[in-house]
């Protein structure tokens, strides 16, 4: 049976907030419950607006937060500053770090070596650690917390999904929706593929737009990065922990294109960059700090492991990403070098590639695990369309038109199958648009849960 391992003393936060850390422990495999068992984090949140009394704070409905990545804890900033205006609708916020990540039995190749796992073993974990494993998590927690109730409608909660945290959100309400009282998505309808080449396909037509928009604010960068990329075409550089700073990896910071200010900020690195080379003929320390700090896949290595699997049901990825992107010369560097200086070489988006298990220190380790991974078939199913059609739990989500990380055409199949699904549809905002305009979107969204027709 799964119990909760530990409930840590309650503290306030500034803005009265009752916090309560929270431990469960689950199995990895659920298949078997008696086998090996992981820890599982979550930080209740709950507004102390109505005073301290353990009675109301005990029938303030639950509101779940599911995290964007695949391979991201919560940050505890984030969920105060959302969590302070969820509350004002009236819930207890839960803040899951999802299995794998934050304070959940995180997944690093440290701890690979030290248990001594082959490359096999180390696969055969990892695919415990995708949607469908992160939502029965979902389902302990809540059974524990709510089955005491006496109303079956106070034993549902509520679930909020950024991002990957919506496409668990798909999976929850495809085999567990029965635990669910409504659903609010930003940036988080998954395409309903069963590979990712459809994903990718998409995706490299909207980093080339991306890319015109860089090049054009920036012209001058037309010729900086090509000169970057030949330096570092030339030159072995190696980052502060060890990581080599390629052509490839410099392509990856237009990974940044598809959020609020990114194109300026890389384009701060191109132009401190340049301003290095022009000074000292090579790449300062601080330079390589800062582009070491802007990527996050040596600390969140689930993100890059498991980015292609997230969208596998049955098949394999095969690197889906690599492939693709190779049917376009403008970001093939081994190419665009061959042409005239003032054709742009293109960043690339978020995007996995064989080479970062190279290129990244903390992911060389993982480098035969992804291997097996990439070419494993053996996926289970992530969503039931027949399911999903046949939905009643109320779907409110915040679609992003130029959303450079899920394709708005491929989000717009999937909601066309999704029953009781309504959508605020905007260009004002990029992905990460629950940051950037918090406020606003959280009104839209609330005015949609209403279902008033004009």
């Amino acid at each position: 049976m799964n119990m909760e391992v530990t409930q840590l003393e309650p503290y306030i936060l500034k803005g009265s907030i009752k916090v309560i850390d929270r431990f469960f422990s689950v199995p990895v495999d659920y298949a078997k419950p008696d086998g090996p068992h992981i820890r599982i984090f979550v930080r209740n949140l709950i507004p102390l607006e109505s005073g301290t009394d353990p009675a109301a704070e005990s029938n303030l409905p639950y509101l779940l937060y599911l995290q964007g990545g695949p391979g991201f804890g919560v940050d505890l900033s984030f969920s105060v500053d959302l969590g302070t205006a969820l509350h004002k609708k009236k819930y207890q916020t839960l803040w899951l770090d999802p299995r794998g990540t934050g304070l959940s039995t995180p997944i690093t190749a440290d701890i690979f070596q030290t248990k001594q796992m082959d490359d096999e073993a180390i696969a055969k974990y990892l695919k415990h650690f995708r949607a469908d494993n992160i939502v029965r998590d979902c389902e302990t927690i809540r059974h524990f917390l709510l089955d005491g109730k006496k109303d079956p409608e106070a034993r549902k909660w509520t679930i909020f999904g950024q991002s990957f945290g919506g496409f668990c959100a798909a999976t929850y309400l495809s085999f567990h929706g029965d635990g669910l009282k409504e659903v609010f998505l930003a940036g988080g309808i998954p395409p309903l593929v069963d590979s990712p080449d459809v994903v990718y396909e998409a995706l490299v037509l909207k980093v080339e737009e991306r890319n015109k928009v860089y090049y054009s604010k920036y012209p001058q960068d037309v010729r900086n990065v090509r000169r970057i990329l030949g330096f570092l075409e030339g030159n072995n550089v190696v980052i502060p922990n060890g990581g080599n700073l390629t052509v490839s990896r410099w392509q990856q910071l237009g990974i940044q294109f598809g959020s609020h200010g990114g194109i300026d900020r890389v384009h701060q690195l191109v132009f401190r960059a340049i301003t290095d080379l022009d000074t000292f003929g090579k790449l300062s320390y601080g330079l390589l700090d800062s582009v070491q700090n802007s990527q996050s896949f040596d600390t969140n290595p689930i993100y890059a492991v498991l980015h292609e699997p997230i969208y596998c049901q049955g098949r394999m990825a095969s690197w889906s990403a690599h492939r693709v992107i190779q049917k376009n010369d403008r970001f093939v560097w081994g190419k665009v070098k061959l042409m005239s200086d003032d054709v742009p070489i293109y960043f690339t988006g978020e995007m996995i590639f064989p080479d970062m298990f190279e290129d990244y220190h903390h992911l060389r380790p993982l480098r035969g695990a992804a291997e097996l991974l990439a070419y494993d078939e053996d996926w289970p199913m992530l969503y039931d369309k027949e399911v999903l059609k046949k939905n009643q739990v109320k779907v409110n989500a915040a679609t992003y038109y130029d959303d450079m990380y899920v394709n708005f055409g491929l989000v717009q199949q999937t909601a066309s199958v999704i029953g009781n699904v309504e959508q605020l549809i905007t260009n004002q905002s990029f992905h990460d648009g629950i940051h950037k305009h918090m406020d606003s979107i959280l009104t839209t969204l609330f005015d949609l849960s209403k279902r008033e027709r004009d």
